[in-house]
């Protein structure tokens, strides 16, 4: 509405309106009949534009108002013209509140609002998955009825949260949920959670590779270190334990060099590689290599190898291919016992190119297959035993295998031998 309202045009009306009463009652004598008259016919006029008002408020779904005279229209304008300001205002906090809620769900984290004494506000979509709420059917429920754990009880008892918390998943087991509280309005509070499973994963992972580690180079420097204060005094030192003395430490310092090489290795290949579609590998002649290398290691032991070559090329890198499909032969030679048999092969299955491995050996139990690509991990629990290397053979082969958008299978049972294969992908063959 354009106009604006104005007293002096109110009263202006209402002389006009009561102007013909007062004349007619001068004149006939009728005064104040005649001006009771008049402002009764008023009253009913307002009463029935009131009327007009009270219905399109409360019953009418229309939202322009009915038309009125007079002083009506500023009424009935004003009303719309809020009703629109209002609309225009519920819609721009509906937005917001959009646009909020779509943040809180794109969140990496699980959020919760609370307020003071604990009961439930909101949530988001990770907060339901991790904690098992359902929105909004619990708002107003304190959450230590929803989150039934007692460190979590006791924390939001306590009402100090300045350090975080970490707790399973009352809903997932497999899941360790870090939680931090902060204020956030007055007399509500904001909860962060997110998944720190994998952290800690990492963690014990770090700490039992840094202890593998330790024990891994100890033993070999404990034997050389005993062995050195042996001969400390050489003359004195029959010449037969002297010579088993070197020939040890050099085993010694071998496998120490063995070790730091192949950590080294898993080193370079963790490091993100983006360009396996680049090089050709020319795999028969890698393997030809690879059997000239290992048929001593296989005569020693009276084994029976034997390989089936196709001639087939595939993009990727030389080195770590190489280094796998050896770390597979290599290890079912030393596994393998005197008199048994290795097949490797290579060939095409569909559009895939499969090497395997497959021994005569001890076999492995099934408890044992998930973790044997783990760094130093081993079968045979003796770290010191003739067979046992140095437990990062298969990690490598692994980290080697996941640059060519592959993975290690194993077919093991007790007793019935091993078969280790991977396959390269189709987009990794190359065409003739």
């Amino acid at each position: 509405m354009d106009r604006d309202y104005s007293n002096w045009a109110a009263l202006r009306d209402l002389v006009l309106y009561l102007l013909p009463f007062l004349l007619l009652g001068w004149l006939f004598d009728v005064f104040w009949p005649a001006l009771t008259i008049g402002l009764a016919i008023l009253v009913i006029w307002h009463y029935y534009y009131q009327q007009r008002l009270t219905r399109w408020l409360w019953n009418s779904r229309n939202l322009l108002p009915p038309t009125a005279p007079g002083s009506w229209s500023y009424i009935y304008d004003g009303i719309y013209r809020n009703q629109r300001r209002s609309q225009r205002r519920r819609k721009a906090l509906a937005r917001l509140l959009r646009r909020f809620r779509e943040a809180a769900e794109a969140l990496p984290d699980a959020a919760i609002v609370f307020r003071s004494d604990g009961s439930l506000l909101w949530s988001n979509k990770l907060a339901q998955f991790y904690f098992g709420l359902r929105w909004p059917e619990d708002a107003g429920m304190r959450l230590s009825n929803l989150i039934r754990h007692p460190q979590f009880f006791a924390y939001l008892n306590k009402g100090e949260f300045s350090e975080s918390l970490t707790i399973p998943s009352p809903v997932r087991d497999s899941l360790d949920i870090e939680i931090r509280v902060m204020p956030y309005s007055d007399g509500q509070f904001l909860l962060v959670a997110r998944d720190v499973t994998q952290v800690k994963q990492l963690d014990t992972m770090r700490r039992d590779f840094v202890a593998n580690v330790s024990h891994e180079l100890k033993t070999p420097l404990t034997v050389m270190q005993g062995y050195l204060e042996m001969l400390d005094d050489i003359s004195e030192t029959p010449p037969q334990l002297a010579d088993k003395a070197v020939t040890q430490m050099q085993q010694q310092s071998e496998r120490m060099r063995s070790l730091v090489e192949q950590l080294l290795l898993l080193s370079r290949m963790e490091t993100p590689s983006h360009d396996v579609f680049d090089h050709v590998v020319d795999v028969p002649r890698l393997l030809s290599q690879l059997q000239g290398e290992t048929e001593k290691l296989a005569r020693d032991k009276h084994l029976q190898l034997t390989f089936d070559i196709q001639p087939i090329k595939v993009y990727g890198k030389q080195e770590q291919l190489l280094s796998a499909m050896q770390n597979l032969l290599v290890n079912a030679i030393r596994y393998t016992p005197e008199g048994g048999n290795i097949r490797v092969a290579w060939h095409k299955v569909k559009n895939e190119a499969e090497f395997s491995v497959e021994d005569s050996g001890p076999g492995i139990e099934n408890e044992h297959l998930p973790r044997l690509t783990e760094r130093f991990y081993r079968v045979d629990p003796d770290r010191n035993s003739q067979s046992g290397g140095t437990g990062l053979g298969l990690s490598i082969v692994k980290q080697a295998l996941q640059h060519h958008n592959s993975h290690l299978e194993i077919n093991s049972q007790p007793g019935q031998g091993s078969r280790f294969w991977f396959r390269l992908p189709a987009e990794l063959v190359k065409d003739r």
